[in-house]
Parts: C-alpha cells; sequence; structure tokens
C-alpha cells in the first residue's frame, strides 16, 4: 500500500490476519487502528468484504455501538453469538447490517497501551460459543499484531492506516486443472439454467451461454466486466441486500428480478469467501410459485425487507428528535404497534429496586398499576428481562404461564414480547409489546423487535437525561428566582416568569421587588444573555449586587453603573440587560434608569398604557465607564407599571417597535382586570406561546393607595 507507515511489517501483519481468518473458519476480518488522539479507529486492513461494503465502516468512532469499538473501551474480547444478540447490543450495527452472522472482536494492546482492535466473522451456523481452538487463533492473534505494532513503534515506523484499508484475500487452496476447467465450462454451459461466477467485488469470471442468453448479452460483452455494468437493471434494492446477505451472511440467499423486456428472472445466490455464484431461471408466471428453502427476502411480520428498512429508518429518523420520555414513547407506539400489529405497549425502568411505569398505550392505568413499584425480586417476565438483558417471547398465555406459574393473566392479551432497552452493557428498562391475537414469533421477527428497542433504549436514555436535567433546570431557577416578593402597603404586585419551551429549560431572565423603606421600593428586571447555567449563574450575581447597591441607598443610575462594573470585573462573555425603577408611593413618582432593556409600560388611571421611553444606556458588561441616566416620571394611585423581558414581544421577522406599541394596547383593553387576570392575558398575547423560544418574565405593580 503506497505511503502506508510502518510498511516494513506490513506483510507479518497481513498474514498474521490471513492465517487466524483460516485457521478459525472465519470468513470476514479487518484490522482496526486508533488515530485522532484515541478517540476514532480507521480500517487498516480487511479481508473478505466487498468495496460497497466496506466504505461506511472504515472509520468509526471510539464511542460508537459497534462492537470493534466497545473491544477498545472494555479492553476485552467482545463475542456477539447471533444477529438477535447484535440487536440486543449494537443496535446500531444490526439495523446497517441486517443479515445473521457471528462476530468477534479483542483489543490490540501491549501493557497499558492500547493500539486498535481487529474483529473477525463467521457465518450464523456457527456454534453458540468459540470452540478453544479459536480461543487459542484469537489470543495468539492478538498477541502478534500487538507485537508488531510496538516493534514498529519502537522502530521508528509506527504502523499507520493509510485512509483505504488494504483489501488481503485468501488464498486459494486448490489450483484447478485446465483441462477439468474446460470440461466444467461445457457441463454448465449445457444446463437450461444459467450460471454466473462473481467475485466479491461483483466482477463477472464466468457466464454460462444460458446465462449470456437469459441477461440480454453475449459472453464476451460479459466477461469480466462489474455485473452492475453489464446488467444495469440489477442494480435493484432488493437484489443488492440479497448478495449483501449471501457476503456477510455466508448463506443461500434467492430473490426475482424483472429484465427490461418483462420477462421474470429468478436468481439463487450461493456465496463462499472468494464470491457468488449466481443461478438464473426464467419464472413462468402462471405456474405455481415455488420458493427456495432459503428464501429470505422478507424483513419482519411478513413485511418485504424494502418496507422493513423503510420502518427501521423512519423511526430511527422520528426519534433523534425526540426531546423528553414522554415524545420518545409516544414516537415508539406511533412507530411499533402499526407495524407489528401490537394492541397495546409498555415501557417499564427501574428506581431504587423496584419496576416504575415509564409510559404506556394501549393500556388502562388499572392494569398496569399491579406492575408500578414491584420489587425487582418478583418472578416476572418483565423483571427477568431487566435483570439479565435477555429478550423473552411468549406466543399465547399457555407458554407464559407454563414458564411463570404464578402470573396473573390481567390485560386479556393473546401474545408478549418483552424486550431489553439496552445501552452499551447497561439496562435501562424493558419494552413489553403485546397482542390481542396468538403470535408466533419468527427469528427474524425476533431480532428485528430487539433491534428496535435498541433504538428506542438510546433515545430513551437521551431523553431521560434531558428530563433530569429539566428537572434540574427548574429547581435552580425556582431557586435563583424570589421565593416571595415583599409586602408593601398601597402597592400590589405579580410577577410571572415562563421558561422557553425547548433547551435546558433554563435562563437568564430575572426580576426582584426591594423593599427600600415604608413608602418606597425597587422593581427589577433584566435578561443575562444565554440559556444555560453559566447564564443563570451570572443573573444570580447580578440580583445579588443590584440588591445591595439599592438597599445602601444608590440612585437606579448609580446600581447600575456599580452592577456593570462588577460584570467587567468578573470578565464573562455574557452581556445583561436590566431595567430598575425606583417607586416612591408618597411622592407618586417613579425614578428610572436603563441598561438596555426593553422600555417599561405605565396605564395611568382613565387613561391609554403609555410606553415611557427611558434613555437606554449599554447593556452591563460591556465598557466599564457605561453611564446610565434616569428619568423621573409620575405614578398616580391607580397607575400599573409592566416591566417584562424580550421574550414577551420578540419573534423574528417582527418589528420590535410595533410588537411593545401592540403589547400596549392590550395593557390599556385590559383596564378592568386585576393584575392577576392581567398577567395571564398579557401572555396569552405573547408570540409562539407554545413552542417558546426565550424565556419570559413579567411583573406588573399598581398603586392602590398614597400612604402618606
Amino acid at each position: 500500500m503506497p505511503g502506508r507507515a510502518g510498511s516494513g511489517y506490513a506483510s507479518e501483519f497481513d498474514e498474521v490476519l490471513t492465517q487466524a481468518a483460516r485457521s478459525t473458519g472465519a470468513h470476514i476480518g479487518a484490522i482496526y487502528l486508533l488515530a485522532d488522539e484515541g478517540h476514532l479507529l480507521l480500517m487498516d486492513t480487511e479481508i473478505g468484504l466487498p468495496a460497497q461494503i466496506v466504505k461506511p465502516w472504515t472509520r468509526v468512532r471510539v464511542n460508537a455501538g459497534v462492537p470493534v469499538a466497545a473491544a477498545v473501551r472494555q479492553r476485552r474480547l467482545i463475542w456477539v453469538q447471533s444477529h438477535q444478540e447484535m440487536a440486543g447490543r449494537f443496535p446500531g450495527t444490526a439495523l446497517a447490517l441486517p443479515y445473521p452472522f457471528a462476530a468477534a472482536a479483542a483489543p490490540l494492546q501491549t501493557g497499558s497501551r492500547v493500539w486498535g482492535s481487529w474483529v473477525l466473522l463467521w457465518p450464523a451456523s456457527h456454534p453458540y460459543e468459540l470452540a478453544p481452538h479459536e480461543l487459542v487463533a484469537i489470543s495468539l492473534a492478538c498477541h502478534k499484531l500487538s507485537a508488531l505494532l510496538q516493534q514498529a513503534a519502537d522502530s521508528g515506523q509506527p504502523l499507520r492506516a493509510a485512509g483505504e484499508p488494504r483489501v488481503l484475500t485468501l488464498a486459494q487452496t486448490q489450483v484447478p486443472d485446465p483441462q477439468h476447467a474446460f470440461a466444467a465450462s461445457g457441463y454448465l454451459n449445457r444446463l437450461r439454467e444459467g450460471c454466473v461466477a462473481l467475485d466479491l467485488e461483483g466482477l463477472i469470471t464466468f457466464v454460462s451461454v444460458t446465462a449470456a442468453d437469459l441477461l440480454g448479452a453475449n459472453v464476451a460483452d460479459l466477461q469480466g466486466k462489474p455485473l452492475w455494468e453489464a446488467a444495469a437493471w440489477l442494480r435493484d434494492p432488493v437484489f443488492e441486500d440479497r448478495c449483501r446477505a449471501a457476503v456477510v451472511g455466508q448463506q443461500i440467499t434467492s430473490c426475482r428480478a424483472r429484465h427490461p423486456d418483462g420477462r421474470v428472472l429468478q436468481f439463487q445466490l450461493y456465496p463462499d469467501p472468494s464470491g457468488i455464484s449466481l443461478r438464473i431461471t426464467p419464472v413462468v408466471m402462471d405456474q405455481p410459485t415455488q420458493q427456495h428453502t432459503h428464501e429470505s427476502a422478507s424483513g419482519f411480520g411478513g413485511l418485504p425487507r424494502a418496507d422493513a428498512f423503510y420502518n427501521f429508518l423512519h423511526m430511527a429518523a422520528a426519534l433523534t428528535r425526540a426531546v423528553n420520555v414522554r415524545e420518545v414513547v409516544d414516537l415508539a407506539a406511533d412507530h411499533v404497534m402499526p407495524v407489528f400489529k401490537a394492541r397495546a405497549m409498555a415501557i417499564l425502568g427501574v428506581e431504587g429496586g423496584r419496576m416504575r411505569i415509564i409510559g404506556s398505550h394501549g393500556y388502562d392505568p388499572e392494569v398496569l398499576a399491579p406492575f408500578d413499584g414491584l420489587p425487582l425480586t418478583s418472578p416476572t417476565p418483565a423483571e427477568h428481562v431487566l435483570r439479565t438483558g435477555e429478550p423473552a417471547f411468549f406466543a399465547n398465555w399457555s407458554e407464559l404461564h407454563q414458564m411463570y406459574p404464578a402470573a396473573v393473566h390481567y390485560d386479556q392479551m393473546a401474545a408478549w414480547a418483552f424486550l431489553p432497552l439496552k445501552v452499551s452493557d447497561d439496562i435501562v428498562g424493558t419494552c413489553v409489546l403485546a397482542f390481542d391475537q396468538p403470535h408466533p414469533f419468527t427469528a427474524q421477527e425476533r431480532a428485528t423487535l430487539t433491534t428496535l428497542a435498541g433504538l428506542l433504549a438510546q433515545a430513551l436514555d437521551r431523553a431521560r437525561l434531558y428530563d433530569t436535567k429539566e428537572r434540574l433546570a427548574h429547581s435552580l431557577q425556582t431557586t435563583l428566582l424570589p421565593h416571595r416578593l415583599p409586602e408593601i402597603p398601597g402597592l400590589e404586585v405579580v410577577a410571572r416568569y415562563m421558561p422557553a419551551t425547548r433547551g435546558v429549560g433554563i435562563g437568564g431572565d430575572f426580576y426582584d421587588l426591594i423593599r427600600l423603606n415604608a413608602t418606597s421600593a425597587a422593581a427589577v428586571i433584566g435578561d443575562v444573555q444565554g440559556h444555560n447555567m453559566t447564564a443563570a449563574a451570572l443573573m444570580g450575581q447580578v440580583r445579588t449586587a443590584i440588591h445591595a447597591h439599592a438597599v445602601a441607598g444608590a440612585s437606579p443610575g448609580d446600581v447600575l453603573k456599580h452592577t456593570n462594573r462588577l460584570l467587567i470585573d468578573l470578565d464573562t462573555d455574557l452581556f445583561t440587560s436590566c431595567l430598575l425603577i425606583h417607586l416612591d408611593l408618597q411622592l407618586r413618582t417613579l425614578c428610572a434608569a436603563n441598561a438596555g432593556h426593553p422600555p417599561p409600560l405605565l396605564r395611568p388611571p382613565n387613561m391609554p398604557a403609555e410606553i415611557i421611553e427611558v434613555p437606554a444606556g449599554l447593556l452591563l458588561g460591556i465598557d466599564p465607564d457605561a453611564q446610565y441616566p434616569t428619568l423621573q416620571a409620575p405614578f398616580p394611585p391607580g397607575a400599573v407599571l409592566a416591566l417584562y423581558t424580550d421574550g414577551l414581544v420578540e419573534t423574528p421577522g417582527t418589528d420590535l417597535d410595533h410588537a411593545i406599541a401592540n403589547l400596549a394596547g392590550h395593557l390599556t383593553h385590559a383596564s378592568y382586570e386585576h393584575l392577576q387576570q392581567l398577567s395571564r392575558t398579557l401572555l396569552d398575547h405573547a408570540p409562539h406561546t407554545s413552542q417558546r423560544a426565550d424565556d419570559i418574565a413579567l411583573l406588573l405593580l399598581q398603586h392602590r393607595a398614597n400612604p402618606g
């Protein structure tokens, strides 16, 4: 391989992989080397895989749900016996390679140094466990490969993947005699069925005369060409899927394809590690269809494989949009229950050693109530799945009752699938699908359901993390905002806070009311840039600073000036808008200072609401020498003052001045509403009320009487 680092060791490296595959009977093998400071695995060498299958697997992130990555993370041999087990442990891999095979992946390491990993694949007929001689061969290969990597590094010629994997072939164990080959060719040409031999890359290495006629070409035009080029009409998803299934699973498969002239041809695919033999026969459409015993062109539940893939991808795409647990449960119900014709679904998790119902569809709450809070020591199918991570399928009530004699038939269903929700090696829950008719689960259907459960588990794990962050965010927000505003004679106050609909649910919007003396107070509202924990923490510091300076007797302009210098000293990258108003109920006046915040609204008694144009200084945290001029205005008894953050008025594509004027109009029209109702009215007119992109803080103050 040109440019391959450590090329002096390449031949020994490749010989180890070839010998390991030959001695264990594996038909596919690949070696990965760590790159990108240990975050990425690059395929260095492979054997037995065509380029079209290899390409998506040449780069694997170490944190990916793939056996070779898990071997590096866990630093141990990863053995996956079946496609169903692959679906449960590595659902992404099972989805991308939905074919039956067994796999073993092992790390390459010397001492504490991990160099990469390698993998071998066998047909699904491989025994359930690795044989002793296979374990010895794998261990020996690990030792040899790791030693070669160490030697290459010590010699200053470290082996590194060159970007394109080195492609090896298993050497032919027998060279055919030319006379024998000629006789074999004659034999095949005399058959009434077509015969085509392909190598792993799809090149035609032999084609019989009958096959050439069926494909609509002559032998000379087909020999040595890629099948997809010689017969472009075979570039069909079903036929390509059958070819991949034959190569990866090493199982005889079959399918039908329609020739451009209208003829329907039956293809039977016979694979071995060197390629595929095609047997082509015409289909007589008026005769009963005879399916090959190895036919496996269906996906799950009798669906064509193309439909199965569509449902896989549709669900996977939908789950990426799910944010919280409720959305995950709903999407799972929408995409799984109709496809499998399940009547009900329940998702159970574990909390404090007990089962908890996370969500359900199709079940009455009374049916699930006995299981919510049930100890994990209780012998039930759900408990077994949560404890072992193994799926359980019951085609009818008799099967379930035979295994669990103490079980009670609560739900009146007729068949059940209990699926483990696993993320890596952690079991995060169980998905129960229930059917109202007996339902014998095929092997393909079991594997497919387990794969879907794996996708569901990953989405559920993300959603539960999101919900935890949401609870933490709301708790922190509640802590940082005032628990209760002070009572000041002659002043009625209502405060409302609404977090953004999406995000971590916490932002920098804040409000406060500070008692200055018996007849005066300071009203504050502000917005720290950002929607994260940093913004919330800074908001707490700003509130504290404003409170301290206001109580000390500083004017609104000086309070903002001192707070601005604090933010400059904190050297934060976040800026803060703030509006501070001193209310003197005895003098019936207000004095306001503004640091880049939306202006307050004042509705005098029996008059329209108006915008108080307080001179706007710079946002806090920009200029240490910024000044904040003040404005005085009347605040008579009966007047209502509205302070708000931009989430109440701002929306993309809308003029902000126009939006503030509209808010003033709503304030005017609600002149007879008490403050609680008024706050609801103003919030109801906020843009995107159902899907808020920004937090909203609202502080309403009404001068009720002159305490003097």
